[in-house]
């Protein structure tokens, strides 16, 4: 049911101060606290020339999930970020709409190898971001974090999202 269709339902219940209050409540909870809409938060390391990173990452893997992604949110820390399961490796296309943050989109082949990096993506942009050939992963993390720690394609990718047999 649409917000709107919702208020008009609840003026004729005449109890629109107590469910707006609610749902408002709601919300508040889930901006608040970012983590209680991933499924689940697990380590993943990126292998690069200057060492290994270990990133603590919300999991996508619900359609509800990869749709929602970062949107809406207005911060994500250093170290922080969300790997979308797009399992079996395909063709991956990727936007910005709704997401406040610009963001590095970091591209993963099922093999663990990072395909490419989209970094400082443009925040409520509708353009497609593209993996640029066949990733089964897509890790995103705050913009800059892939300069600043000279992530690079080819880098290698440790996580149980790859390298299954």
């Amino acid at each position: 049911m649409n917000f709107a269709l919702m208020v008009a339902r609840l003026r004729i219940d005449g109890r629109l101060m107590t469910s707006l209050a609610a749902a408002s409540a709601v919300l508040v909870i889930l901006c608040a606290n970012p983590a209680a809409r991933a499924a689940s938060v697990q380590p993943l390391e990126i292998a690069t020339k200057s060492g290994v990173h270990v990133f603590s990452v919300e999991m996508a893997t619900t359609e509800e999930e990869k749709t929602q992604g970062l949107m809406y949110r207005k911060e994500l820390p250093d170290g922080k970020g969300m790997l979308f399961d797009f399992s079996p490796e395909q063709q991956i296309s990727m936007w910005m709409k709704n997401t406040y943050i610009s963001l590095d989109m970091i591209f993963i082949r099922a093999d663990g190898r990072i395909l490419r990096i989209a970094e400082n993506t443009e925040p409520f942009s509708t353009k497609i971001i593209s993996s640029g050939g066949l990733a089964k992963g897509v890790l995103e993390v705050i913009a800059g974090t892939a300069q600043k720690y000279g992530i690079q394609p080819g880098d290698r990718v440790a996580h149980p999202l790859f390298n299954k047999r």
